[in-house]
């Protein structure tokens, strides 16, 4: 399990539960930090790397469903994994429905759990990895002139370039030029590609 950077952030009032954690997450080559409130996690500046939150359900104070709201109010997308000897179903699934990827029962196989950690960092890469993909979009969307926009935008509804000079009150030669820079800026390799970065942007069309 070599995941560069990644750090798993263990939350339990239990201190040998948190230390058996952080050794076995260890032994694998994860960097570890252990806290034993939610409150104490909360108030941690983390660095911005990969990772997840290994999370007890029941703790004095801030409970771990209630750690797990406040982080998605916060837009905090650290995926969570939960661990609890006082789990039941509609607890779990209240976890899941709210995100958590997973929610083991103690006792829990070291195999088990770090199959569920390994399942989270993957995820909280490809989160990473699509904000930067996202930011990147935005950007070139940014260096757009105004006309260069109202054309990407009416590409991306299916306009035909007569119909957009019609829009626009320009001439179709116009539009093919402003097309082309767009596609330049854009980086896009055609017109599918085009409409696929807007709708992974999140920019809305007319």
């Amino acid at each position: 399990m070599p995941y560069k950077n990644a750090t798993v952030y263990v939350v339990d009032d239990d201190q040998s539960v948190r230390n058996a954690k952080a050794r076995l997450l260890k032994s694998v080559g994860l960097r570890v930090e252990v806290f034993s409130s939610a409150r104490g996690f909360l108030d941690h500046k983390r660095a911005d790397v990969p990772g997840c939150l290994l999370l007890d359900v029941r703790m004095p104070g801030l409970s771990g469903l209630d750690l797990q709201q406040e982080l998605s109010d916060s837009k905090v997308d650290l995926p969570i994994v939960f661990i609890s000897s006082f789990g039941d179903i509609p607890m779990s699934v209240r976890a899941i429905k709210a995100g958590a990827v997973d929610f083991l029962p103690k006792p829990v196989d070291d195999q088990v759990l770090l199959n569920a950690v390994g399942q989270a960092i993957d995820q909280h890469i490809r989160m990473r990895r699509d904000r930067s993909e996202v930011k990147d979009i935005l950007e070139r969307i940014e260096s757009l002139t105004p006309r260069e926009h109202e054309v990407l935008m009416l590409v991306c509804e299916g306009l035909m370039n007569k119909q957009i000079a019609g829009h626009l009150n320009i001439s179709q030669p116009t539009v093919k030029v402003h097309r082309r820079h767009v596609m330049e800026k854009m980086g896009a390799a055609s017109i599918a590609d085009l409409v696929h970065m807007v709708d992974q942007s999140g920019v809305s069309t007319p």
